[in-house]
This record gives structure tokens, C-alpha cells and sequence, in this order.
């Protein structure tokens, strides 16, 4: 498995980057992912969409329906693939800390 350093941290990632162990998260971390994949400072409606994936994953362990997400953040999904161009199976919930969602390619 590849291998994410962040700090003093070796995170184990998959092939597409998500890594495994969802209790390894912080918002230093997810802002780092953010500045490898070129997306900038993270704001805080980034944070209110991956606060909310992260509460649904722990609560039902997978990602909610993109419209439950975009009902629950009050975001339009035009929006939330603003705020995560590579979208929010691959872009947000991998920066949220999630196993990769099933039919994310």
C-alpha cells in the first residue's frame, strides 16, 4: 500500500489516496491532502462538508447520497464540486478521511 507522511504521521493510503484509518484524521491533514492535490486553503465550507461526511460515515460506515449531502449542507452540488473539483466521492471524501466510496472510480 502507498504511503502518506504528514508530520510525524505514516498513514497507509490506497492506490487512489484515501486513507485507511478514518481515526487518523484532523483538519492539518485534510488541509495538507488539499495542497498536494493544488486546491488552496481549505475554507470553512469545506469543513461543513467534511464534518458532515465524516459524522454520516461514523454514524451509517459510508458515504451519504449526494443529495442527502447537499441537502444536509444546504450546498447546491454546482458548489460543492466548486469547493472539490475532483468531486465529492474522490475530492472531498477522501480529504474527509474516508475509505473510497463504492463506485468511485
Amino acid at each position: 500500500m502507498p504511503i502518506l507522511r504528514f508530520g510525524s504521521q505514516t498513514l497507509e493510503t490506497d492506490e487512489a489516496g484515501f486513507v485507511q484509518d478514518f481515526e487518523a484524521w484532523s483538519e492539518g491533514l485534510a488541509q495538507y491532502m488539499a495542497d498536494c492535490a493544488g486546491m488552496g486553503p481549505l475554507t470553512a465550507d469545506h469543513f461543513k462538508v467534511l464534518y458532515y461526511l465524516r459524522e454520516y460515515y461514523r454514524d451509517h460506515e459510508l458515504a451519504p447520497p449526494i443529495r442527502v449531502l447537499c441537502k444536509e449542507t444546504g450546498f447546491k452540488l454546482k458548489y460543492i464540486y466548486q469547493l472539490f473539483p475532483a468531486g465529492p466521492a474522490r475530492g472531498a471524501c477522501r480529504l474527509a478521511g474516508l475509505p473510497k466510496p463504492t463506485g468511485c472510480a
